[in-house]
């Protein structure tokens, strides 16, 4: 979800395996020259979704790394079998009441851009809540952990999948 602390958590993961970082939002506004929000704006939501899935696969298929997807990626079908099919997905796992504290002053989320966002956030987290339950793994985010507390928990979580993560340096 939005807020939930992808990007933070992933560099700082990415980090800690000593592997690099991407976002897949950043990459799309890098190739398409414009923010997420003028693409939802000029061109709609589903074509930045298709777009999203370009630039995931690519992301997937030609690089070893922490990769954040926007909130809205995991959505995909596709998206999840690009993912299962080259890493694992990890969902971060925040209520209602800590993801609203994140966003609530931000301009960046153009899904947010209505005439209440509280609401349309809550309407958002229940209907994504259920399919962010089909990640591989999950961990809990608390409002009193550190960004690097929360990639710990992250990382002991791949630590229960060898198959992912073959050797740790520290």
């Amino acid at each position: 979800m939005m807020g939930a602390g992808k990007t933070a958590v992933g560099k700082a993961l990415a980090r800690k395996l000593d592997t690099g970082f991407l976002d897949s939002d950043e990459e799309i506004v890098k190739a398409a020259d414009r923010s997420i929000a003028e693409i939802f704006e000029r061109d709609g939501e589903a074509f930045f979704r298709e777009k999203e899935t370009q630039v995931i696969a690519r992301l997937l298929e030609d690089e070893r790394c922490v990769l954040s997807t926007g909130g809205g990626a995991f959505l995909s079908e596709r998206n999840r079998v690009l993912i299962d099919t080259y890493g694992i997905s990890v969902c971060l796992r925040a209520d209602l009441d800590l993801l609203w504290n994140r966003v609530r002053h931000k301009t960046t989320r153009p899904l947010l851009r209505t005439a209440n966002p509280r609401a349309t956030l809550t309407e958002i987290y229940r209907k994504r809540v259920p399919v962010y339950a089909q990640a591989a793994l999950s961990v809990d985010a608390d409002p009193t952990y550190t960004i690097d507390e929360m990639a710990d928990r992250v990382l002991q979580a791949l630590m229960t999948r060898p198959d992912v993560l073959e050797q740790i340096h520290d």
